[in-house]
């Protein structure tokens, strides 16, 4: 476990939005910063980050919290396990204590495969650079390829041993389970039998964000026709190639610095541009390039430029996924490589001016390499052409900023000789039969009819018993240290100054009230701790508490939309914000809870009648209609205080 000390250490200096600007493009807006949520799928941002109060919100999915919380989310990771992360980040010696048998039990499967994984890329490096094997074999041909021996260390490349088991076994003698290592697919199990997934094969290491290791890319040395000449890891807990891709963990930086993503499609494609000094390079590891991967990379830019290969199954590739990186409201560049020539071959016998200088002359927008690259063959052919407009025009559509809409149509227009009012029919028209698909598509699941008695739980339970309860916590945490009015017992007296947090804790104390909700009761337990310390900062305590719901709900509460309640005057001519009405606000919050109780000890009341009446108790009925009596008449006065308030 992490010593407290440690705790506050790493929550001082873990800065937000540069642990959050790692995994997310954050753009200063006012005294915020707002970026693209990384937990759901949008394209307007709604994701803001306040490094003032340490918190980030997402208005779209509702998903907040701290620094820790972040990480704990983004990578889902335990509370501790989050904490380690920004302490290696910030470089921090965490003191820990010993764990317990039932600790170390709980940590999750998904953590214990990250850390085999990390394991295996230890061991796989150090068999490419300490064994002999390793370095005749996979240095060797790291070598002819280019790979400097910086690159090898950065990217953390290795070699797997032309043994059956190798691996596995190492790993067994280490105390990996088998459980595990069949999870990751570092091992393949077939009846009694593990064995190595990559036995002999040169393994490329796929970084998360975090820069955890997540899977393997392995390119097999052996001369063997039926050999995968790539092989990945398969899908699992940790690892989904569809959402991955290589080099992320490298380039986000530089993404952000750059504005703009270099898309390839291999391995060794990413390594040759990062040697020659273009960072901001990603690879699709070979697969289609999918809307995941899109997203990942609209996280750090909205500019993507294509390179890949120059043969026919590259430039397919490259027009795949013009139309998917348009869908998702970003812009697309193409750079065409000489015949025979790919992203790994041309950036090694080029100099590293000689490569930017080549992407900068040759990049295309899509409509211009769609066209030539379409266009090639059709002579005077009307149908072919016809064609060709109709798959630019297809692009076209994709896009969903109308402006930018028109103006590659006009583009599209100048180039191909096509009359815009066309074009924009054709997109128009397109557009529409997407939308139609996508409602067909779409599968409505109609509602249950909720009961008349699952209403009336819902109401009274949850809503009716705790809105007051959660207003009391709210203002207690935005204005807990605010005096909203002065207490002067006779005028003589000095005026005693009353507190939003003090007036709560006294009032609960002297009628012996308590919350229902246990997470608002055990917040307010919270507040009678901490409210005689005057140099600690609610806000801060809670924002920042272990309990990850109650740091929820902190972080929630002290949202702009509360500090931004306004009450308007009738000649709407003055505002008054909430902190100014105070004085009202807070007992006639109360008033209210107080109110609420009292209602539900008469509902207790009507019951326990009932089944008095049941039993013929009539001795117990006399007493609870006096109590009921007693409790109608207070109700009755509350209600009177409230509406004099109000």
């Amino acid at each position: 476990m992490i010593d407290h000390s440690t705790i506050d250490r790493i929550m001082q200096t873990a800065e937000i939005t540069e642990v959050i600007g790692d995994f997310v493009s954050l753009k200063k807006r006012g005294v915020n910063y707002l970026g693209l949520c990384p937990f759901h799928n949008e394209k307007t941002p709604s994701f803001t980050v306040s490094p003032s109060k340490g918190i980030y919100k997402c208005f779209g999915c509702s998903k907040g919290g701290n620094v820790v919380n972040f990480i704990m989310e983004h990578e889902h990771l335990s509370y501790p396990e989050a904490l380690k992360y920004l302490a290696r980040k910030y470089h921090i010696e965490v003191d820990e204590k010993e764990e317990t048998p039932e600790e170390l039990k709980q940590k999750n499967e998904r953590e214990s495969m990250l850390i085999l994984s990390g394991y295996a890329q230890k061991y796989f490096s150090r068999i490419l650079s300490d064994n002999s094997e390793g370095q005749t074999i996979g240095l060797s041909y790291l070598k002819e390829r280019g790979i400097r021996r910086d690159t090898i260390d950065k990217f953390q490349l290795g070699y797997s041993l032309d043994s059956r088991n190798a691996f596995t076994l190492e790993a067994g003698k280490n105390g990996y389970k088998k459980e595990f290592l069949v999870k990751t697919g570092l091992s393949i199990e077939k009846g009694d039998q593990v064995y190595d997934r990559f036995w002999g094969r040169v393994m490329f290491p796929i970084h998360g964000l975090s820069g955890r290791v997540i899977g393997f890319g392995a390119r097999t040395l052996r001369a063997d026709p039926k050999a995968a000449k790539y092989l990945n890891s398969p899908e699992s807990e940790i690892y989904h190639k569809s959402s991955s891709l290589y080099g992320i963990y490298f380039a986000r930086q530089s993404l952000v610095r750059e504005d703009k993503c270099i898309l390839v499609e291999g391995y060794t494609d990413v390594l040759s541009f990062y040697q020659s000094g273009i960072e901001n390079v990603v690879a699709s590891s070979g697969t289609a390039l999918t809307e995941d991967q899109i997203r990942l990379i609209n996280r750090f830019t909205r500019n993507v430029t294509i390179i890949y290969d120059g043969d026919p199954a590259g430039i397919k590739a490259s027009l795949r996924g013009i139309d998917l990186i348009l869908e998702q409201g970003m812009h697309v560049r193409v750079v065409p490589l000489p015949d025979g020539e790919d992203p790994d071959s041309f950036a090694r016998s080029h100099s590293s001016a000689e490569l930017l200088s080549y992407i900068s002359d040759n990049e295309q927008d899509f409509i211009s390499f769609k066209t030539k690259l379409l266009s090639e063959n059709i002579g005077n052919d009307p149908v072919k052409r016809a064609n060709l407009i109709s798959e630019v025009v297809r692009s076209v559509a994709q896009i969903p900023d109308q402006i930018e809409r028109s103006v590659y149509l006009q583009e599209c227009s100048r180039i191909m000789d096509v009359k815009e009012e066309i074009l924009f029919a054709e997109t128009a028209k397109t557009r529409r039969r997407k939308y139609e698909q996508n409602q067909r598509n779409r599968n409505y699941q109609p509602q249950k009819p909720r009961t008349i008695a699952a209403q009336q739980e819902s109401t009274t339970q949850k809503t009716e018993s705790r809105a007051e309860e959660k207003e009391i916590i709210r203002l207690m945490l935005l204005y807990g240290d605010k005096v909203f009015y002065e207490l002067q017992p006779s005028p003589k007296d000095t005026p005693i100054p009353v507190k939003v947090c003090g007036f709560f804790l006294e009032e609960f104390e002297n009628d012996q009230l308590e919350f229902s909700h246990p997470v608002y009761k055990l917040m307010f337990s919270e507040f009678q701790k901490i409210w005689e310390n005057p140099d600690l900062d609610c806000q801060s305590y809670f924002i920042n508490h272990t309990n990850p719901d109650i740091s929820r709900i902190a972080i929630d509460m002290i949202q702009p939309a509360h500090e931004l309640s306004k009450i308007h005057s009738k000649q709407g001519a003055y505002i008054r914000t909430e902190a100014s009405m105070l004085k009202k606000v807070v007992p006639e919050t109360l008033i209210s809870f107080r109110s609420r109780m009292v209602k539900q000890l008469i509902r207790d009341i009507d019951q326990d009648i009932k089944m008095c009446q049941k039993s013929g108790d009539m001795d117990n009925i006399l007493t609870l209609l006096e109590q009921r009596k007693h409790l109608d008449q207070l109700r009755k006065q509350l209600s009177k205080d409230l509406k004099r308030i109000i």
